[in-house]
Order: C-alpha cells, then structure tokens, then sequence
C-alpha cells in the first residue's frame, strides 16, 4: 500500500485516470442517490396506493359477510315478533337462519327470565356441529337450550343488547365465553307490543371462517389481512392461534417485538397509516385504519371500534427495489473499474511521448547532449510539445558545440596570455632590476651635489673664489652624470611602450577576428 501511495504521485497517466474515476463516481453516487430516493418514495407511494385500495376491497368484503349475516336475521325478525307467544317456534326460526347463511355457524333466540310463565329461562339455540369440517354450510345442525358453561343471562352477547336496547356485533368471544371455537356474535333486540325489550337475537359468525374467507384473497405473496377488535382480539389473522387464544396485547408476554404493542395501540385507538414493526427478526409493515360499516337504507350503523390492517413483509415491498439496487451497484462499480482500465490504457498510450521526452530529458541532464529525439505525426499538445522539445535538442546541440569552439578558443588564449603574463613578470622584474642600478648609478652624483651645494651654502663667505668656482664646476659636472642616466632611461622606457603597443595592437586585431 506503501509503495503505491508513492508510485501513484510519479505516474501521470494513473493519477489522471483516478481522477476522472473518482469525478464519475462522484456523479454517479449523487445521481443514483436521488435516483434511488425518488425512486423509494414513489414506491411507498405506490405501495400505500395499493395497500388503501386491498383495505378498502378487505373492509367491503368484511362488511358484507356482516351484512348477509344482519340481514339474513332481518329476514326473519318481523315473522318472529308475531310469534313471540310460541316458544317452540324459535328453535324453527334458528335452525332456519342458520340454514339461509352458510357463515352462521349458530343462532341463539334467548328471552328474559320468566318472559314465559312456565319456564325461567328460555333459550332456542341451534348451531352446525363442527364449523371446522364444514363445506358449503352442509355441516348437521344441532339443537340446544343452554350455550357454553354459564347462563346466558351472564353472556355479553345477551347482557349488552339488553341493557343498551341496541343492535351490536360482540368483540370475538373466545375461551370459556364460547363452546371451543372463537366467535364473534350479531345480537338484535327483541321488542314485543308494548316496545319493551323481551330478548335477543344472537347470530355467531366463527372467526376462523371469516379469516379463511377473507385470507384468501391475498394482498401479496407473503402479506395477509388482519381485524381487530376493540380490546386487541384478533377477528382476522393467518395464525388460528392468535384467534383462539391471544390478543395483540398478550403477545408480549410470548417475547414479541415492542414494535407489535405500539401498532396494536394504534390501531385500537382508531388511527390510520402505517407502521414498520418486526416479527420472526423480519421487517414488516402495516397499513390500517378504522373499520366502518356500509351506510345501507334500514342498517342500524355504529361504531364497531374495530381496525383493518394490511400486512406485507418489507421483501414484497422494497424487494426488487433493494435487489435493483444492489445490480445497479454492482453494475456501477464494474463499470467504473472498465472505464478505470479503459482511461489507463488510453492516457498511458497518449502519455507514451511524454515519457519518451521525460526519459530522453534525464540523459541530456547527463551530458548526452546529442540524444536522438524522434519525429511525430501528431498534431496535438503532445505533439507540439515533441516537435518543441527537438527543436530545443537541436539548438541546444549547436549551442554546446558554439560553446566548446569557444572553451577551445579560450584555452588557447588562455595559455598565450599566460605566457605573455610571464613575459610581462619578468620585464617587469628586468625593469626593476634596471631601475635599482640606474638609482644606484645617479646615488653617488647626488650625493656629490649635495655635498657640494651644502659647501656653498654654509661656506660662501669663507670660501676663495676657486674653491667656489671648483664647487660649481663639480656640480655641473655631476649634473651631467645624471642627465646622461636619465636620457638613457626614457630611452629604454620609449623602446618599451612601443613594443606594448604593438603587441596590444595585435591582441585586438586577433579578438577582432575571432568575433567575425
């Protein structure tokens, strides 16, 4: 890793070619990001668009199993109030509603303690004999006057409507409440003449068949529907369990996800949208709302508090959008490393001259002024730069040879100028050598002079006339001494400057023409 973080700096075709990878790859992340958000969010649009319309088409079917289930009761409520005061007719009117609607599963026809002076309690209940094997409602029906473990008088199915006076579905009864099977009752008030409440009518629709009915029309490969009743009983769902036993909230006894509480609470308290929640460490979503029943001319609407939901597990939803996803990574990331190659070879094949010059560079900066620098056919920057850099060689080449004529040139004047140096040194050395004997030689005339003159001047009232006249003589004398050393001396002077002369003159007329 070392190394190529070092080989990468001195490699032009590779770092240009990281770089333009690295620009696309940039804009390709930035463009699939926005891509891919849009994308996602037009997909949980589509989805919830889905998801309202398999609600709606759920919430219909469910109501109109509820609603074949009411008016099949409606169907025989007026014939029964004009035989209220025959008791053995009801087990007739049972027995008949549960034949007309092969979702009944039973009718209890139940009245008011002592509402027939012979008998404290009355009940007409007839019901299949086993829902579970039933096909087509063709099941035995059976006859009874008591349901479950306790008197009806204690039943909700019984207590509710008689206390309200008003027609109502039950949340499902399960348990003790029922005879083995989860059931869910519509219970319809009976009036007699004078509009006092004498009983109920109480249809049971088994939670199990409704959920087969409703679960067969599946949302998606592996989504489902789900009912829920107003204290978190499951009315619809894929697992009998959960129909039997438990309710949204118990499950969290049995270890369930938090998230499964929080939609559970949700969707008992009337909300609609969606939620994510976790189940069997899988991602899951759910789409819900409250469940209302049709407005139908003569149906007594209310409130049932129940909410339909939409299950679908995050693969049905995202999975081809992740799986897209991931191929169009992939996909990016082989390019990329295509384009990456691609860009190599080609910059590394155009960079090729470049190289040549960056090698043929180094032997020149080694002395090898005379290198070969090849012709090119390109016309590009590269090109020119080739063509350039030749011209450059070649100049440079004629340049060195101008140079090293020069250095030659030099050299030989150089030794010349040495010699004349030496030359020069020792005439320099015969001057002084010259100089030192010619002031040697005027020395002793001088001192003469002084000698002389000093005589005079101290002794020229003592003095004879001859000894002055000898004096004077000797002076002149002594004066003509030097005069001769001196003449002498300019002679010798002026031979020299001639022959400087002479020889500068000739120095110039040879620089002269080495310039030409």
């Amino acid at each position: 890793m070392l190394r190529l973080s070092r080989f990468i700096p001195k490699t032009l075709s590779l770092k240009l070619s990281l770089m333009v990878c690295f620009e696309i790859a940039l804009l390709l992340s930035l463009s699939l990001a926005v891509m891919f958000y849009f994308s996602r969010k037009a997909l949980r649009e589509e989805a919830m668009h889905d998801a309202e319309q398999t609600l709606e088409g759920t919430a219909q079917h469910v109501d109109n199993i509820l609603l074949g289930v009411e008016q099949s009761v409606g169907n025989f409520y007026w014939e029964l109030l004009a035989h209220l005061d025959q008791p053995d007719r009801m087990f007739i009117y049972s027995r008949k509603i549960v034949e007309c609607n092969p979702n009944i599963v039973g009718c209890a026809i139940a009245f008011k303690p002592n509402y027939y002076p012979d008998r404290e309690l009355f009940m007409a209940y007839v019901h299949r004999q086993d829902n579970r094997e039933n096909s087509g409602g063709q099941s035995e029906l059976v006859t009874q006057e008591t349901f479950a473990n306790r008197p009806y008088t204690e039943q909700v199915w019984y207590t509710e409507p008689m206390r309200t006076g008003r027609t109502c579905w039950t949340n499902p009864l399960k348990n003790d409440s029922t005879e083995g099977e989860a059931i869910s009752t519509f219970c319809l008030p009976i009036y007699d003449r004078s509009a006092k409440c004498v009983g109920v009518v109480a249809v049971d629709l088994a939670i199990s068949q409704l959920s087969q009915i409703i679960l067969s029309a599946k949302p998606s490969d592996n989504g489902y529907s789900v009912l829920l009743a107003s204290n978190g009983s499951y009315i619809v769902h894929p697992d009998p369990e959960k129909l039997l036993h438990q309710t949204v909230f118990s499950q969290m006894d049995q270890g369930a996800d938090p998230s499964v509480l929080k939609v559970g609470k949700a969707m008992v308290a009337g909300e609609s949208g969606f939620k994510p929640f976790y189940m069997d460490d899988q991602k899951w979503y759910i789409f819900f709302k409250p469940f209302k029943c049709l407005e139908v001319p003569g149906r007594a609407l209310e409130n049932l508090h129940w909410s339909i939901g939409v299950v679908y597990p995050e693969e049905d939803i995202f999975g081809e959008y992740n799986r897209l996803l991931y191929y169009v990574v992939a996909i990016a990331i082989i390019g990329l490393l295509l384009f990456f190659v691609l860009c190599r070879t080609v910059l590394h094949r155009q960079l090729l001259p470049l190289n040549m010059l960056t090698r043929s560079t180094q032997r020149i900066t080694d002395g090898n002024y005379d290198e070969v620098i090849p012709d090119t056919t390109r016309e590009d920057e590269v090109g020119q730069l080739q063509d350039h850099f030749k011209k450059m060689q070649q100049s440079l080449v004629a340049h060195v040879s101008e140079l090293k004529e020069l250095s030659t040139t030099l050299r030989e004047r150089s030794k010349v100028l040495r010699k004349a140096y030496k030359r020069a040194q020792e005439a320099d050395r015969t001057k002084t050598t010259f100089l030192h004997y010619m002031t040697n030689q005027m020395t002793g005339p001088s001192d003469a002079i002084d000698k002389s003159v000093t005589t005079l001047c101290n002794n020229y009232h003592d003095i004879s006339q001859e000894e002055i006249d000898h004096e004077v003589s000797n002076i002149q004398k002594q004066t003509d001494v030097i005069i001769d050393q001196l003449n002498h001396l300019l002679h010798v002077a002026g031979n020299d400057t001639e022959k400087t002369m002479g020889r500068r003159v000739k120095f110039e007329k040879k620089k002269e023409e080495s310039h030409e």
